[in-house]
C-alpha cells in the first residue's frame, strides 16, 4: 500500500471517514479519562463543602 491508497481510503470513502471519526472519538475519550484522573489526584486534599443553614438570599429565601 502506498500513501495514495491510504489517503484515498481515509478521506474519499465512507468507511475511511468512519474510521477517522471513530479514532478521534476514542482518542478524545481516552484523554478526557486520563485528565480527569490526574485532576482528582491533584485536588484530593480539598475538604468537602460545609452545609450551612444560612445562605446569601436571607433566612426566608427572599432576594429583596
Amino acid at each position: 500500500m502506498d500513501i495514495g491508497q491510504i489517503y484515498h481510503f481515509l478521506f474519499e470513502t465512507y468507511a475511511g471517514i468512519g474510521c477517522l471519526v471513530g479514532a478521534f472519538l476514542l482518542i478524545t475519550l481516552l484523554l478526557a479519562f486520563l485528565l480527569e484522573r490526574r485532576t482528582r489526584r491533584i485536588y484530593v486534599d480539598r475538604p468537602e463543602p460545609q452545609d450551612d443553614d444560612s445562605d446569601e438570599l436571607g433566612e426566608d429565601g427572599d432576594i429583596c
